[in-house]
């Protein structure tokens, strides 16, 4: 399986000019006789785990409720109308990670997780829409999917899920395993299945703009540099001693236009805060990890790749991975640029590893964040 089968018979770049952000698309068969990664007892296992982010979703007697995991029970999967969402499947599972790699026509900056949501016969999660774009790939059994343009988003208040008040249905498409619904930012859908079914989703980053502001200046926070203290030599009377002066305002905001940031500063920032590993994320660490000869020697013989846990993003002489930043020479960085993309390294590149890069790459595999192939 390729990247451009996922896609049926368009490619990356007809893709993203003609539909990415602007429409709907359904690709049936993108992936020929597809079967579940996982089965529903192993997905039920998973959603039970400490670390792992999972929700279960029901709509009894015409009431919804949500509970968030972990899950040790669950109801009978003769009940109707429950769904179980488990997000992040692919730091757990190898299968679900090869999978998510296969939508990497869209940059890692980009690319979120791969979410598996296992319903019951008529489950689903109401009218909703998202606010990134997302491919809703059918696994097994069947999901009827309504799908609207419409602009109204408004939602029903007092809900634990965000349920559109007024959905209007336009088009309405029932998925079978391996069709694949792509639907952009805001659009408003509904996925109801019919039997027992599992649908795959792939999801995107999209962080509001407050968000990486406030994530921004806190990052700024350490490398503000403004000298001196506050002084007013030239301090008159005053009639009303509880107000603030114009001047002291004046003062303190030329001080403050002083603070600048640059591209570098917005770089580092971004590689930094899209590495950062979500809360519920742990590294295995080996536990009976190899002396740094034992293990520069194993990497050069088996090669080494990313742990499915691990992010790793680059810009310019910039490294970053799992919330980390490093500047880097030249040389250090076409080996780094290469296992960034391949997430991995054969035995051969390892070879030609700096000392650096080496001592690195073996703090990382202590730390969990590689693996010796």
């Amino acid at each position: 399986m390729d990247n451009f089968s996922v896609l049926g018979e368009l490619t990356p770049q007809k893709f993203l000019r003609d539909y990415w952000h602007k429409q709907p698309l359904l690709i049936r068969q993108a992936i020929p006789g597809f079967k579940p990664l996982l089965s529903r007892e192993a997905l039920c296992e998973m959603a039970a785990q400490d670390d792992v982010e999972s929700r279960l979703i029901t709509h009894f007697d015409g009431t919804w409720q949500m509970q968030s995991g972990p899950m040790q029970r669950l109801p009978s999967v003769r009940k109707k109308e429950w769904t179980l969402l488990v997000q992040g499947v692919n730091l757990h599972n190898d299968a679900a990670d090869a999978l998510l790699q296969q939508f990497r026509f869209i940059p890692d900056a980009r690319l979120d997780d791969l979410m598996i949501s296992y319903a019951t016969d008529q489950g689903g999660v109401g009218p909703h829409f998202d606010s990134y774009d997302v491919f809703l790939l059918q696994a097994h059994g069947r999901r009827r999917w309504k799908i609207s343009a419409q602009d109204d988003l408004d939602l029903v208040e007092g809900m634990p899920l965000k349920i559109l008040k007024n959905f209007q249905q336009e088009e309405e498409y029932i998925l079978e395993p391996g069709d694949m619904l792509y639907l952009p930012p805001h659009y408003a859908h509904d996925g109801i299945a019919e039997g027992e079914c599992m649908t795959y989703s792939i999801g995107f980053r999209a962080p509001p703009f407050q968000e990486l502001g406030e994530a921004f200046l806190q990052f700024m926070a350490d490398s503000v540099d403004l000298p001196g203290r506050y002084a007013d030599p030239a301090l008159t009377t005053t009639k009303h001693p509880a107000e603030i002066s114009r001047d002291m305002i004046s003062v303190v905001a030329t001080e403050l236009e002083k603070i600048r940031f640059t591209n570098d500063d917005v770089t580092i920032f971004l590689g930094e805060y899209l590495t950062e590993p979500k809360a519920n994320v742990f590294f295995d660490a080996p536990a009976k990890p190899l002396s740094p000869a034992k293990f520069a020697q194993a990497a050069q013989r088996r090669g080494i790749r990313l742990s499915r846990k691990t992010r790793m993003l680059y810009r310019g002489r910039n490294v970053f991975v799992n919330g980390e930043s490093f500047s880097v020479d030249a040389a250090d960085k076409k080996l780094l640029v290469t296992m960034a993309d391949n997430r991995s390294l054969s035995g051969p590149e390892v070879a030609m590893a700096s000392s650096d890069v080496m001592e690195a790459l073996t703090l990382w595999y202590e730390d969990g964040w590689i693996i010796v192939s």
